[in-house]
């Protein structure tokens, strides 16, 4: 088997024939016997071996005498190499040589321990064996070296015991220098910190002592010069503080000087603030604690805000405190100063900026954030919005407080404290703030406006604050006003023209681009314009010579930059298009009854008719009319609730009489109370209080907002 796989006899096994020959052969080692007792190898090993050696082309050192000449060698080679490297070449058996012994002299050892005093009977029991024969010493001259010979007598072991106290002596006397080196060291730092905890304990004792004098301050020292004042106590208390401040103001902190001073002040304090009219006299006391806010835990990191505009306001206001507990003056400042200014906010006139600002400005820096946050979100702000509410310039009131806040401009009273409102109450986009609050109260004025009565003042100074936001109240709110107006009001009368309509929606030109104007003279007067024109040129009677000069008119009545906007453009060009072909059936001597009409028809009477209906008194069951619900108007209403902050909730029923849907409008967010309407046309329709039968017409304003909210 093994001669058909190719192997040949006599030739190992293996491709190449490198592997065995023979059998392995098993040498047994007697019973006992270790390792190293018997020669292990075989003679079969040995031939394996012999013939790897050969194929490699080396030679096998195979006999034991073989192998001993070569370790002798090896040996003596290495010998060789340890006596160039300078040892004497004696081996040894574990191949290293054994250091030799150095000995040291008496002298020596007192040299090496400078100080130490040997006895003198320790000296001449020492055996001195660095010659021919040993001999005891009588002196430190000898040298300390064990003995070459047997010391057999009495005396050398006392001697060797004594030389091995001598030696543990030394090292004793070693360890207790060393002791004393640690010991010097250390009292010398000790020392210095000694120092420095008395130089502590004069500086506490005279911070004390300064405390304690500001106890004393209640006794007014008398002066000789009866000309001139005596300083008050509150002045000498200020003189101390602010000694003790600058003597000391590496230690406020750390000795809690803040808390003395609080202490000592809080008694004055309360006293001068107890006759304090805050806007009578702002800044008392303001130049006294100004020259003592380091004492008083006030640093600059610490103040409300920086002169450059509203500079990290967020972060000063201090939304999230971190500290868990408040200190000692913003409690002082928290339970006597703050109950002061809620007085005077109260008695403080919304139309008087100058007095109000002219405390927070005072003490703006001296405020702890938080508490600076609280006067302006829960006093200041507050107060101005409901003087925000009050502003109404379509009512009129003989009442004079709430008569004169209606018919001034908030700008001129809000924005004085621009300066000192923080951010969100900045932000137009935001859910909540001051200028949410002026947006609010400009959609319901607009809402519910006279169109006749003029502009309102001071609309277009909200603009930079306002930005986009009030181009979307103007569209959403005045725009619809101004092209109901335009509707219900204006007649084209050749014969008795009232231009009374126009001119009074034309007086909002300045807050609407030019487009926006051409868009609602096409949809609302143009219409009309141009049918009171076909009916002039359709009648019997018809003279061209007037038509041409009223034609001329009406266009000086609309504003030039109107009149060159394209879309306007385009309407007149209609006019002079219909002119031109009722003349050219006066040629064809055709009748004028066949010009065609205007394409985009008479005008609208939705609006004119809810324009009628807002006006008309008395209960709307007579007045309704079985029309469609109008989509487009619900989608309005739905919008204006929503930015009003009301629900419009279906209720599932009908009315008795239309058959239109009912809706409830309300301010609750569970869904009920509110007033009940529906849609018809493009009126809204309210249930009445007090005769759910019956419903009046309501307009998007604050009257349906009141009855939204339950009022």
């Amino acid at each position: 088997m093994m001669a058909k796989m190719g192997y040949e006899e006599g030739k190992g096994l293996g491709k190449e024939g490198e592997g065995m020959v023979n059998p392995i052969e098993v040498k047994l080692r007697p019973q006992g016997a270790g390792v190293g007792t018997i020669k292990e190898k075989t003679a079969q090993y040995k031939e394996e071996q012999k013939r790897a050696a050969e194929r490699r082309g080396e030679e096998y050192e195979g006999s034991s005498e073989e192998e001993r000449r070569k370790r002798k060698e090896r040996r003596k080679k290495t010998q060789g190499l340890a006596k160039a490297d300078g040892g004497s070449g004696a081996s040894t058996p574990g191949g290293a040589r054994r250091p030799k012994t150095k000995y040291r002299t008496v002298a020596d050892v007192q040299a090496a321990a400078p100080g130490l005093d040997v006895p003198p009977q320790m000296l001449s029991s020492i055996i001195d064996a660095t010659g021919s024969s040993t001999k005891m010493l009588t002196s430190a001259a000898g040298i300390m070296v064990p003995a070459s010979a047997p010391v057999d007598s009495e005396a050398e072991k006392i001697a060797k015991r004594e030389r091995l106290e001598l030696e543990a002596f030394i090292e004793a006397w070693h360890g207790i220098q060393e002791q004393k080196i640690y010991i010097e060291e250390h009292g010398g730092q000790h020392q210095i910190e000694l120092d420095q905890k008395m130089d502590e304990l004069k500086q506490l004792q005279a911070i004390t002592e300064l405390v304690e004098d500001l106890k004393v301050v209640d006794v007014v020292p008398s002066t000789d010069n009866d000309d001139a004042p005596s300083p008050s106590p509150w002045e000498i208390l200020i003189d101390k503080l602010e000694a003790l401040q600058n003597n000391h103001r590496h230690e406020i902190t750390r000795h809690g000087l803040s808390e003395a001073a609080i202490a000592a002040i809080t008694p004055k304090f309360k006293q001068r603030l107890v006759d304090w009219e805050p806007l009578q006299k702002p800044d008392k006391l303001v130049p006294d604690l100004m020259r003592i806010k380091p004492i008083l835990g006030l640093d600059s990191q610490d103040e409300v805000a920086t002169t450059n505009g509203h500079a990290d306001l967020d972060e000063a206001y201090g939304k999230t405190r971190r500290q868990k507990a408040t200190s000692a003056y913003e409690t002082l400042m928290y339970t006597i100063w703050l109950p002061k200014i809620r007085s005077a906010v109260r008695e403080w006139s919304v139309l008087d900026s100058t007095p109000m600002t002219a405390i927070v400005k005072a003490w703006r820096s001296l405020l702890p954030p938080f508490i600076y946050a609280h006067l302006i979100d829960q006093m200041i702000v507050p107060k101005l919005v409901a003087g925000l509410q009050q502003w109404d310039p379509r009512k009129r009131s003989h009442h004079h407080k709430h008569g004169a806040i209606r018919n001034v401009a908030p700008h001129t009273w809000i924005f004085p404290w621009l300066p000192y409102l923080p951010p969100y109450h900045l932000d137009a986009k935001a859910l909540e703030g001051l200028l949410v609050e002026v947006k609010r109260r400009i959609r319901h004025v607009l809402d519910s406006c006279d169109i006749s009565s003029g502009l309102l003042t001071g609309l277009n100074e909200w603009r930079a604050l306002l930005q986009t936001e009030l181009n979307s109240i103007l569209i959403k709110h005045l725009l619809p006003r101004l092209a109901l107006h335009l509707s219900a009001k204006l007649d084209i009368d050749p014969s008795d023209q009232d231009l009374t309509p126009l001119e009074d929606v034309l007086k909002w030109t300045e807050h609407f681009k030019p487009e926006v104007w051409a868009r609602l003279l096409v949809a609302e007067f143009f219409p009309k314009w141009l049918s009171t024109l076909h009916l002039w040129l359709t009648t019997a009677d018809a003279n061209f010579e007037e038509i041409g000069q009223w034609f001329t008119w009406w266009k000086q009545q609309i504003p030039a930059t109107l009149s060159a906007h394209p879309e306007v453009a385009r309407e007149w060009t209609k006019g002079t298009e219909m002119i031109n072909r009722a003349l050219d059936l006066l040629e064809q001597d055709q009748p004028l009854s066949q010009l065609a009409p205007p394409a985009a028809g008479p005008a609208k009477p939705i609006a004119k008719e809810m324009a009628k209906k807002l006006d008309a008194p008395g209960p709307a069951a007579s007045r309704a009319h079985h029309q469609p619900e109008a989509t487009d108007f619900k989608e309005v209403v739905e919008a204006w609730c929503a930015e009003e902050d009301l629900t419009m909730v279906p209720m599932r029923e009908a009315h008795p009489t239309t058959g239109l849907p009912l809706f409830r409008i309300t301010a609750s967010a569970t869904g009920k109370g509110g007033v009940i309407v529906f849609l018809q046309g493009d009126v809204l329709w309210g249930q009445r209080k007090g005769d759910r039968g019956v419903y009046d017409p309501l307009g998007l304003g604050e009257k349906l907002v009141e009855r939204a909210e339950g009022r």
